[in-house]
């Protein structure tokens, strides 16, 4: 009797994993959409593929990168070239992630190739944070909507959170945070530093000349593809139901007014919210017409580039939880004091 309690305990949980599982709420969202809002279904998932035949190249060029790293045995050449050059790292970082053009979510396959190298923390920390937030079109687009000092506080704002990131995971990382910061979930060898099975770590550029190379470089090319294409693409839904059912005259309503209340609930509701940052400045002009301050602006439009839901979504299957939280704190904090002091220099 004890046997089939437990048997039967054993498939109630097996089948709560497959309802939960990520696969099955891709799923589920548009079929819930097409139920309850008929109208909306074409909308909604034209907005997701489009976002994710966008991302496309670069979850392909991230996949075949992690994979050859590992069929090569060259990870280990990766991460050594960045040992004792800690500090130009972050700066570098920082200030390519300007002129990088990717969203929050799309330089999530780039992060993950850099974590699977060994790449330390705090400068892909930087590279992170900074490069959602602008690049050389984004400023031009800014600039034609929103101003030069708009466009140029963005710009430096962006550079400056990279640095605040990256020294910040630094100093967290000499007090023994971060230690694995990826999850198990994403790969095993990534986060533990193994040779992906390989007989040793002797670095073989022509792998596919080795059978178990060849073996490892389409393994890890299958899983990683699948584990990027899964999350991105719940994360792209979200953005879509974002984008469809979130009005701008509800964040219009929480945001106005001045002051430093302001902006910190301009980050605050920032963070979850969507800011594409090629769409951004014309949502930002209308709010700041219905009274939303620059300071409160600015701080919104840094929150939403680096922090919604669809990021952190991304961010969350990658990393563990301390490397999420941190991420996510230097995103609204540095926000907050992003907008602070641009509020500070408009007025």
């Amino acid at each position: 009797m004890t046997e089939l309690v437990l048997r039967g305990l054993n498939g109630l949980q097996f089948g709560f994993r497959n309802l939960t599982s990520v696969w099955i709420l891709i799923l589920a969202i548009p079929i819930a959409v097409a139920a309850l809002d008929p109208l909306q279904f074409g909308p909604v998932l034209d907005i997701a593929v489009r976002a994710l035949a966008g991302t496309l190249p670069f979850i392909a060029i991230a996949v075949v990168l992690i994979a050859g790293l590992k069929a090569t045995s060259a990870t280990a050449l990766v991460a050594k070239a960045f040992e004792g050059r800690e500090t130009r790292m972050i700066v570098l970082a920082a200030l390519l992630g300007g002129l990088a053009p990717f969203c929050s979510c799309e330089v999530v396959p780039f992060i993950a190739a850099l974590l699977a190298a060994g790449v330390p923390l705090s400068a892909i920390m930087a590279f992170w944070l900074s490069s959602p937030l602008i690049d050389p079109p984004t400023v031009l687009i800014t600039a034609s909507v929103l101003g030069w000092d708009f466009a140029l506080g963005k710009a430096v704002a962006a550079v400056s959170l990279g640095l605040f990131g990256g020294f910040g995971v630094r100093l967290l990382a000499r007090h023994g945070a971060f230690a694995a910061p990826l999850r198990e979930s994403f790969s095993g060898c990534a986060s533990s530093g193994c040779d992906g099975g390989l007989p040793n770590a002797t670095v073989q550029w022509c792998f596919w000349r080795d059978a178990k190379r060849r073996e490892t470089f389409r393994s890890e090319s299958g899983a990683n593809a699948l584990f990027l294409l899964k999350w991105l693409s719940l994360a792209y839904l979200i953005e879509a139901l974002l984008i469809t059912y979130v009005p701008t005259e509800l964040i219009a309503g929480l945001v106005g007014g001045d002051g430093f209340g302001s902006i910190a609930m301009g980050a605050l509701v920032g963070a979850p919210a969507y800011v594409n940052g090629y769409a951004a400045p014309a949502l930002i002009a209308g709010l700041m017409e219905k009274g939303m301050s620059s300071g409160a602006a600015m701080a919104f439009m840094v929150a939403g580039s680096v922090s919604c839901i669809p990021a952190m979504v991304a961010v969350w299957s990658l990393v563990r939880r301390g490397v999420f939280a941190a991420y996510v704190a230097f995103g609204i904090v540095g926000a907050v004091l992003a907008g602070a002091l641009f509020g500070v220099v408009a007025g």
